[in-house]
This record gives C-alpha cells, sequence and structure tokens, in this order.
C-alpha cells in the first residue's frame, strides 16, 4: 500500500458573494476531488489548536502528526534548514520578508511578489550592511522569503514581531518588534533598528528603481518574524513505520520535512505562487513513491491566492491543483494506495490572513466505506463520516488500517 498525502495550503475559505455565496472550493470545477471525496470517508479537521496562532507551520506539524504546542519553535527555525543554515542551541532563526512600505505603512508583505534573482540582489545589500562576524547574518530564500539569524543573543524568545501579512495598511512604527521582558530590549532594539535603517539601503538599490520605473511594489523594508530556535522532532519514519518523502516549494515545509527525516524532492519550476510547476510536482510523486513508502505534495498557490485577496486566482489555483497535480498522480497509480486531501488552514479572501477554523478533508482508500458525500468543499465535509476531528492527527487517519 502506498500512502499520497496532498495539501492545497489555505485552500479553504468562506462564502465569497462574487462567486454567488459559494467557497472558492465550491466554485471550483474539481472533478479529481470530487471523486475521491465520493470515494471515500470525509470530515472537518481542526489543525490549529486553541493555544497556537494561526499559520502553516502549527498546520503543518499538526497535519504530520507533530503537536505544533511542542514542535512550532517559530518559523525562522522551521525554514531554516531546507537553506542549509545550520544553528546551535543558543541561536534564533527569523524568517526576514521584504516588503513594501509607503507613507510609512505596510502595504505588501511580499514586495509585489518580487523575484527571487531581484531578492537576493537585495538581501545581499542588506547583508553588506548588518552581518557581523558570528552573531547577525542574513540569508537569502525563496522570492520574498529570507532569513535573520541572531547567533548567542539573549532572550529573543521574549520579543514579540508581528507578521507582514497581519499587518497590511497598518503603519509601521505600530508593530515593530517590541520586548515582552526588559532582559530583551536590547535585542529588539537592534531588530528596530535594523528595519527602520534597511529602508535606506533598498530604497535607491537599482532592483528597485527598476521596479518602480515598471510600476512594480519596490522591496522597500526587511521584515523579520516568527524567531525560534532549533526544534528537536522526532524521525517521522519511527513515529508511523513509512519511508516518506515531501514535494513543495516553500522552506517552511522542507524544513519540517527535514527535521522529520523525510527525503526533500526538489522540483524545477515549483514557485509557491499560481505559476508552480503542478505537472512537474505530480510527476515527481509518481517517481518518489517507488521508493517511498508515503509521499506528502505541498502546494502553496491558494494560500498566496487568499493573502492577495484574489478570489478568481483562487478557483483558478484550486482548478489546477485539481487537474494538473491530482489527477495526474492518481492517473498515473499502479498499485493500491490510500490518498488524503485537506487544506492546511483557511486563507479568507474577506481578511487576506490565516484563520483557525477547522477544514475539509477525506481520506479514501481501498478498505474504506464512502460516506455518502459528492463533493469535496467546507460545506459538504459536515455531513461526513469522520464528523469533526479535534484530536487526532490527519497522517494517523490517513495511515491507519481501516
Amino acid at each position: 500500500m502506498k500512502y499520497i498525502l496532498v495539501v492545497g495550503d489555505g485552500m479553504s475559505d468562506y462564502p465569497i458573494a462574487e462567486l454567488g455565496g459559494k467557497t472558492p472550493l465550491q466554485a471550483a470545477n474539481k472533478p479529481y476531488m470530487d471523486a475521491i471525496a465520493m470515494k471515500g470517508k470525509n470530515g472537518l479537521i481542526k489543525t490549529i489548536p486553541n493555544e497556537c496562532t494561526p499559520g502553516s507551520d502549527v498546520a503543518i506539524c499538526s497535519v504530520l502528526g507533530y503537536d505544533p504546542r511542542v514542535y512550532c519553535t517559530g518559523r525562522g527555525a522551521l525554514e531554516a534548514p531546507s537553506r542549509g543554515i545550520q544553528l546551535g542551541p543558543n541561536d534564533t532563526a527569523y524568517r526576514c520578508n521584504l516588503i513594501t512600505e509607503e507613507n510609512g505603512a505596510i502595504v505588501d508583505y511580499s514586495a509585489g511578489h518580487i523575484t527571487t534573482e531581484e531578492a537576493t540582489e537585495l538581501i545581499n545589500a542588506v547583508k553588506k550592511a548588518f552581518d557581523k562576524p558570528n552573531n547577525v547574518e542574513f540569508y537569502s530564500g525563496l522570492d520574498y522569503r529570507h532569513f535573520l539569524i541572531l547567533r548567542n543573543f539573549k532572550n529573543p524568545e521574549q520579543i514579540k514581531c508581528i507578521p507582514p501579512h497581519d499587518a497590511r495598511g497598518v503603519l509601521v512604527t505600530d508593530v515593530l518588534p517590541k520586548a515582552m521582558a526588559p532582559e530583551a530590549e536590547s535585542t529588539a532594539q537592534l531588530l528596530r533598528d535594523m528595519i527602520v535603517k534597511s529602508r535606506d539601503i533598498l530604497l535607491n538599490h537599482p532592483v528597485n528603481i527598476a521596479r518602480e520605473m515598471m510600476g512594480k511594489c519596490m522591496g522597500n523594508l526587511i521584515w523579520p518574524w516568527g524567531g525560534g530556535k532549533k526544534p528537536s522532532m522526532p524521525d517521522l519514519k519511527e513515529k508511523i513505520g513509512l519511508k516518506s518523502a515531501v514535494i513543495s516549494a516553500v522552506d517552511l515545509v522542507k524544513g519540517i520535512g527535514t527535521y522529520a527525516g523525510m527525503q526533500i524532492i526538489e522540483v524545477k519550476g515549483a514557485t509557491g505562487l499560481y505559476d508552480t510547476n503542478y505537472e512537474g510536482k505530480a510527476d515527481a510523486a509518481l517517481e518518489a513513491l517507488k521508493t517511498n513508502d508515503l509521499v506528502f505534495v505541498h502546494v502553496e498557490a491558494p494560500d498566496e491566492a487568499g493573502h492577495v485577496g484574489n478570489f478568481d486566482l483562487k478557483v483558478k489555483t484550486i482548478e489546477d491543483l485539481d487537474k494538473r497535480c491530482i489527477g495526474r498522480i492518481v492517473d498515473g497509480m499502479v498499485e493500491p494506495y490510500a490518498i488524503a486531501i485537506l487544506p492546511d488552514h483557511p486563507t479568507p479572501i474577506k481578511t487576506r490572513t490565516h484563520s483557525r477554523d477547522p477544514v475539509p478533508f477525506v481520506v479514501a482508500a481501498p478498505s474504506i466505506e464512502p460516506d455518502g458525500v459528492t463533493m469535496f468543499d467546507e460545506i459538504s465535509a459536515k455531513q461526513g463520516g469522520y464528523g469533526l476531528v479535534e484530536k487526532e492527527y490527519l497522517i494517523s487517519l490517513l495511515t491507519s488500517k481501516i
């Protein structure tokens, strides 16, 4: 038996007036997801514990069976290994976005989805200005997603950093890093200083001048958030007895996979956006299943569409995931398999950020009796045989001998 886990990041949503009162999942033409829902057992699953902030770090850990209250030490720390960044026990890793600031406010958390090539030049300029031997280090990542590492700084865990996607339209001065204890103030001040000073470094950089001339958002500010220390995660194979691989464009998922001992499979053209290589991910999954028992395929595109508030784009990303990735995998399978599909969390068009609502999911396998659900969406899932799952992890439901 082979096992396939597919996460459409942020797919779940609320009803949207422009879609006739339907959610993007309801509005999308997704024959493969619906067929799997019809063959399988459906339900809603709570991936965000009440104690945790809604986000993909929490949700992905939860989906894979790692208690996020234990293992979600910080977004930066979870992502760092995907870029080969080594963390010591006293080091803190931050995600460091390139963002757009205008008139003192945050207007875009991704600098207009700046390209990796452009962003690398900008981060290199920041690195040259701020890197200090053995204590402050910047690393470039994918498009707007980068890293700041503080080596041997005191009390960084006592600093509150607001994610930029939660601060759209908010004045920068209102959401700068804040020390939650007096002993963390010096580190918080360092972070604030670097944010403010980065504007002078980036504003007149040739990359940003060119982007402004083309009418694109500039990457004119850095924004560190999600700081944390290296977690100690048990190997997934030891937990579930299956050799596993992960396919994703984003550092977070690959980083969690690295800590979990999963094989990390790179796919050319996998971007984390709507133009990602869906077919390439499907083909890589089929190839990986020849040597692995379980493959986890993660697609970021619906989440990004939710963050920018584009419901038409969100519907398209769901349809592309269905036909170009899930369909290609299903049609290419030649041996018995179990498959699970779900969003990790909602990213509603209305709010443009993550929410903690339970998400729809389906598990289909030769031994599962269909529960009568015929569509894969938030409303249909309420009628599923699993009901509302609050205390089990999705991967446990997928790999159990039902």
